[in-house]
């Protein structure tokens, strides 16, 4: 994302000095600066980790099940476990960071699930598979929504959407990625050598997350000798702006009591209920469709790699409705384009049913669905984060991430019981998101009414 071209002049010194300064409408009225994508890059690559770990089960998972001969209904279980573990990684970090900050959480997350694939690679059974790939989702999502919370608070209103959603594509990228690492290196040396990988480079990553990586502003700001700090990340975001010393921030005010209360008062209680159900089944059909389709195409004929690097093209597709549908969001953040979007993905997923064996068909359409499936989960990310005040967002964002875990959890297992039986499965994969369009279309409605109250 480039720096914006023409901005709005700087506010005059004086004007400074004698009233509070807003923090967010100087970020807003400033072009992106450098200092500002350093740290959109950063996010992006604890994110691209996070995608890296999140789907390393699904592509080493032929080969891994034939050697340790594992059945399918217990690899579902694997799946699910993992999947487990980010519902909880994102349900505890969420409000940890709104109480502790983001940063400390964005360091440790990426350790634990460093740590957690390297133990892969020394698993004997599907116990031992279990109970380390928990750990390792639970760092993976405790990474998720804070780095969506950082990126909405740093970036200007006007590219907000398009910048949360481009970050995220670190997400699917790294996804991708690790389904290229596993097509090389599965052959030989082996599907250890991918969670070795996955677990060095998160360690490599967080000495950069340490060293590099700065404090949410409106965090620092309510915290005693945190205005100094502010000021000079101030000053590398508007360098042109001259921040008397002492100068008093407004801002929004903190949220007493239990943090979680605050998803529920009267203008967000509605719309919370409503995204949680849209990050529910649009997750739900996201990891079914990621978890079983090499599996499902080598069903039908396809060679192993050939299967694994079609797949990759689900993310890639997700990555480029991403930046697209970020565009739009920038223009209107609206859940009501949200839900048309999740109304086409509905009509992708169909579409592989209707590809066969037939390779270019199957590219085509596993192309479109991850345009439409992870490009819909991407624009739910950047409506939650829009949608929560700062003092909240960590755990709006994470609590839906948390909640959707519960279906992301639900589709391996059902794609378990599912895969081999059902003729028409991508018929039925295509329900949870007809679902999803008509929660957003509610929302839409529900929002509305709440603004006007």
């Amino acid at each position: 994302m480039s720096a914006t071209p023409h901005a709005p002049s700087a506010l005059p010194e004086r004007a400074l000095q004698h009233r509070a300064v807003d923090v967010r409408q100087l970020i807003d009225d400033q072009p992106v600066s450098r200092y500002q994508l350093s740290i959109a890059a950063i996010c992006a690559a604890v994110v691209f980790l996070d995608g890296f770990d999140a789907q390393i089960m699904g592509y080493v998972a032929p080969a891994l099940s034939g050697e340790l001969h594992i059945g399918r209904a217990a690899l579902g279980s694997v799946f699910s476990s993992g999947l487990v573990g980010m519902m909880a990684g994102a349900l505890v970090f969420g409000p940890l960071a709104d109480l502790l900050g983001r940063k400390p959480i964005l360091v440790v997350c990426p350790l634990i699930f460093g740590l957690g694939s390297l133990l892969t690679t020394m698993a004997t059974s599907v116990d031992s598979l279990v109970e380390i790939r928990l750990l390792t989702g639970f760092g993976v999502g405790g990474a998720m929504s804070n780095t969506i919370a950082l990126t909405a608070e740093y970036m200007p209103k006007r590219v907000r959407a398009s910048a949360v959603m481009i970050m995220f594509c670190g997400f699917s990228i790294g996804a991708a990625a690790v389904g290229w690492v596993a097509a090389g290196l599965i052959p030989q040396p082996g599907w250890r050598a991918v969670f070795v990988v996955g677990g060095v480079l998160p360690c490599m990553v967080t000495v950069v997350t340490l060293a590099f990586l700065p404090e949410s502003l409106r965090f620092l700001l309510r915290r005693p000798g945190g205005e100094r700090r502010a000021v000079r990340i101030l000053s590398r975001i508007a360098p042109a702006v001259s921040l008397a010393a002492g100068v008093a921030f407004s801002d929004e005010a903190p949220h007493q009591g239990f943090v979680v209360n605050q998803l529920f008062v009267p203008a967000r209680r509605w719309v919370t209920l409503l995204l949680w159900a849209m990050f529910f089944l649009n997750l739900l059909d996201l990891y079914f469709v990621n978890s079983w389709l090499p599996t499902v195409m080598r069903d039908v004929g396809l060679p192993q790699q050939r299967a694994i690097l079609i797949t990759t093209l689900f993310q890639v597709g997700g990555t480029v409705g991403a930046i697209m549908l970020g565009r739009l969001l920038d223009r209107h953040v609206s859940f009501r384009r949200l839900a048309l979007t999740y109304l086409a993905a509905a009509g992708c997923v169909f579409l592989i049913g209707e590809s066969g064996s037939s390779s270019v068909r199957l590219a085509a359409s596993v192309f479109i669905s991850g345009f439409g499936v992870i490009g819909a989960q991407t624009s739910s990310n950047a409506l939650a984060a829009e949608f929560y005040p700062t003092a909240i967002r960590s755990t709006g964002v994470g609590w839906a991430l948390g909640v959707g875990r519960i279906g992301s959890i639900l589709g391996p297992l059902l794609g378990g019981l599912l895969v081999g039986t059902t003729p028409r499965l991508f018929v039925m994969a295509a329900i949870p998101l007809l679902l999803a369009s008509i929660a957003a279309f509610v929302a839409s409605s529900v929002g509305a009414k709440d603004r006007s109250s």
